[in-house]
């Protein structure tokens, strides 16, 4: 039996109500989104050639929505890597501590909408590459 070895992020199907008004997604901590929810951002207007994030969290979790438009997510846990598309409102894609993301191609339009499990801590981030594969390949 082969294992095929995946990082520890997973996409998690949201609840989505849907009527002739239109439709309605929920994401709730520590129901869909795995944390209580700390902090919440957005990142919009990205050039379609960008990336966003490059870097990890310590210690933070993250659960990130493409609610309008798509984008790209690349994630690395400790020399394993997956690659997700995020181009629905109703999946979202939690990513755990120590992960190393990087958000790319990014339609027009598009709306990234991410939860985190605590308040912004520059400390937390983890942006040099180098650092984050001595990090990694401890876990």
């Amino acid at each position: 039996m082969t294992t095929e070895l995946t990082t520890r992020c997973r996409l998690i199907a949201l609840p989505r109500v849907t009527e002739q008004r239109g439709s309605l997604c929920v994401a709730e901590a520590a129901r869909q989104v795995p944390f209580a929810i700390e902090r919440v951002f957005w990142i919009f207007d990205v050039p379609g050639n960008a990336r966003r994030a490059c870097h990890a969290h310590r210690q933070q979790q993250e659960f990130i929505i493409a609610a309008s438009g798509s984008f790209s997510v690349r994630a690395e846990d400790g020399g394993i890597t997956d690659q997700f598309v995020l181009d629905a409102p109703d999946k979202g894609l939690f990513i755990p501590e120590l992960v190393w993301v990087e958000l790319t191609e990014f339609s027009p339009q598009a709306l990234c909408l991410a939860f985190a499990s605590g308040p912004y801590d520059e400390a937390d981030n983890v942006r040099d590459y180098d650092e984050y594969r001595r990090l990694g390949a401890r876990r």
